[in-house]
């Protein structure tokens, strides 16, 4: 076969004995769009649904009601650890004084809460991987988000301190309202 006119693979694509680490991810050169570090392994992301895209914007109006000192990010990563850096579809993040412009991440300490809305491509991921890191790195609330005959499904969980892992506190079908970690009300339509 004629390998002719065909682009090679970029040179990073193969990943360093050991894997990467969080800070090298904003050194990949032309790198695709919201690319995660999983375990030192590079994650790419199917293109957004329009579905899993609308979710995405209500949560994050209703997720704008945070109280003074906090933001609702998204399309940003968290870093967990050195080997772990992915990007929550929204974040709740307290605002700091030192970030800038150019910032791509924020620290696992900084977030009090992350949410997934999950595709089919990363169901498992969002399922179990991403909460098992989460809640490791400590972050207090973790929502995921499914889609249920076109509808979104919210559950949600809070960090027990006495085992480091997510307790359920609620499944919402048609309204999600939750008090912590702050009150929020949505129709989820």
């Amino acid at each position: 076969m004629d390998d002719e006119g065909l682009t090679p693979y970029p040179d990073w694509i193969r990943p360093p004995v050991g894997g990467y680490r969080a800070e090298d991810l904003d050194r990949l050169p032309d790198a695709p769009p919201h690319t995660e570090l999983i375990a030192g392994s590079l994650v790419f992301t199917a293109p957004r649904t329009r579905w899993e895209t609308r979710t995405t914007g209500l949560l994050h109006g209703a997720l704008e009601a945070a109280p003074a000192g906090w933001e609702v990010w998204r399309s940003m990563t968290v870093v967990l650890d050195e080997r772990n850096r992915p990007e929550p579809d929204l974040m709740v993040v307290g605002a700091r004084a030192d970030w800038g412009p150019k910032d791509t991440s924020c620290r696992a300490g900084d977030v009090l809460l992350v949410v997934e809305v999950a595709s089919t491509e990363s169901m498992e991921r969002d399922r179990e991987v991403k909460p098992r890191k989460y809640a490791a790195a400590g972050i207090r609330y973790f929502w995921r988000v499914e889609n249920v005959d076109d509808r979104p499904v919210v559950y949600t969980y809070e960090l027990d301190p006495a085992t480091d892992r997510y307790t359920p506190t609620g499944i919402f079908h048609d309204r999600l309202k939750v008090e912590h970690p702050f009150p929020v009300e949505v129709e989820l339509v």
